[in-house]
């Protein structure tokens, strides 16, 4: 009684959670997907301070007097981004192409006999040992036969162009910088979600402020939608549900 007092509360509990989920969606019925509000992009990092491993710090001397400042990248000013808060535009342009064939088949064939027809004598008794009929000279025999045989196939293929706007969301020790930028865009009723986060060399950064994505060290890229075509290409929660805690 008391499995099924724990898988009745249970249901219950799955089904209140799905009950605020529907409800939710019920209230958006004929209405668009809402749109985040802005926030500060550090926060799509979890509030976590980026840490990497930084050279030793180099003492530079002053030089007073001088129009060079130590530490400085450039003689002139430029628009750049280079400190926290600048913008710097990412530009994405990912080509996948991936495929593969794999062929294996395996065959093994095994075979055992053994007879005792003579056994000191004593080959008489074995035979009024064993059942009726049954001959010394066949006593034993055995085979085995195993066939595998597996194929698998990939072909895959992913072209993803964008360009978003991410911002330095801090400046590292040696110089690097965190960038984080967010952008949604809607269409009707269905909302595309661009997400960049990652660590970038104010050097790989051209004169028109952008930046590839191929240059980002550490990148995480997302790309991914939410509205009525998301929904209904989406297995219903029960069928998802089924899917995790059916064994077979």
């Amino acid at each position: 009684m008391r499995f099924f007092a724990r898988i009745l509360l249970a249901s219950l509990m799955i089904a209140a959670t799905a009950g605020c989920a529907v409800s939710g969606r019920i209230k958006s019925i004929g209405k668009a997907p809402e749109l985040s509000p802005t926030e500060n992009p550090a926060s799509l990092y979890g509030g976590r301070a980026v840490a990497m491993p930084m050279p030793a710090a180099a003492t530079e001397a002053a030089s007073p007097g001088s129009l060079w400042r130590a530490g400085s990248r450039s003689f002139f000013k430029d628009q750049r981004a280079r400190r926290t808060g600048d913008i710097v535009t990412v530009v994405i342009d990912i080509n996948d192409r991936a495929r593969l064939d794999n062929q294996t088949e395996r065959r093994r064939d095994n075979g055992e006999t053994a007879a005792i027809p003579a056994f000191g004598g004593f080959e008489q008794l074995l035979t009024d040992v064993l059942p009726d009929g049954a001959d010394p000279t066949q006593l034993v025999d055995l085979s085995s036969g195993s066939t595998v045989r597996g194929e698998g196939s990939v072909d895959r293929r992913e072209d993803v162009e964008l360009i978003v706007a991410a911002i330095v969301t801090d400046v590292l020790p040696n110089g690097n910088l965190v960038v984080a930028g967010k952008q949604e865009v809607r269409v009707n009723n269905e909302v595309r979600e661009l997400t960049v986060t990652g660590v970038i060399r104010p050097e790989d950064i051209s004169n028109a402020n952008r930046i590839n994505h191929t240059q980002i060290a550490e990148a995480r890229i997302s790309y991914g939608g939410r509205g009525q075509l998301t929904d209904v290409q989406q297995a219903r929660y029960g069928q998802q549900l089924y899917d995790i805690v059916f064994p077979f």
